[in-house]
């Protein structure tokens, strides 16, 4: 690491307590470098990264070689995977699903805000397909609630 290229730059917004420890986002390039440390950062303090042999190894090793390139200058290379436009979207409407079944929203008013309510029939609501999508958009998003949301930092190989 360059002397002029500081592991941690304690700029505000940047270093948050929480209650498993701090979480620290570090912005190298266009990049930014998820940090987590058990006690507060020390500006100038020498680092080494702790890498658990887990299920979530991969991910985190390849995390800590994006970071150590960037903090050494080199390109950090692609993330370690990318979602599709399609899931993304898939996510995004799981989230806004949730929020509004959170709120009271029934399954009908749900997918009028989802789909316009030109699309949502009167009468054959009970059968419709987009009723049956509004109620697994919900479930999809009460699982990322419940803790699903930690599978998408897996690659998604069945291999690993």
């Amino acid at each position: 690491m360059s002397a002029s290229q500081p592991l941690l730059d304690l700029t505000a917004g940047q270093v948050r307590r929480a209650v498993d420890g701090w979480h620290t986002v570090l912005r190298i390039g266009a990049v930014d470098h998820r940090v987590w440390s058990k006690e507060p950062p020390v500006l100038g303090a020498s680092y080494a990264a702790e890498l658990p042999f887990d299920g979530d190894f991969g991910p985190r090793a390849y995390a800590a070689r994006r970071l150590w390139r960037a903090m050494n200058g080199r390109a950090p290379g692609p993330a370690f995977h990318q979602l599709s436009k399609q899931r993304r979207e898939r996510l995004s409407a799981a989230i806004r699903a949730l929020d509004a079944h959170s709120a009271g929203g029934s399954y009908r008013v749900i997918a009028e805000a989802l789909f316009g309510k030109k699309r949502i029939p009167d009468r054959a609501w009970k059968t419709h397909d987009l009723r049956n999508r509004t109620i697994r958009l919900v479930q999809g998003g009460v699982a990322l609630m419940r803790g699903g949301y930690r599978k998408l930092l897996r690659s998604g190989r069945r291999d690993e």
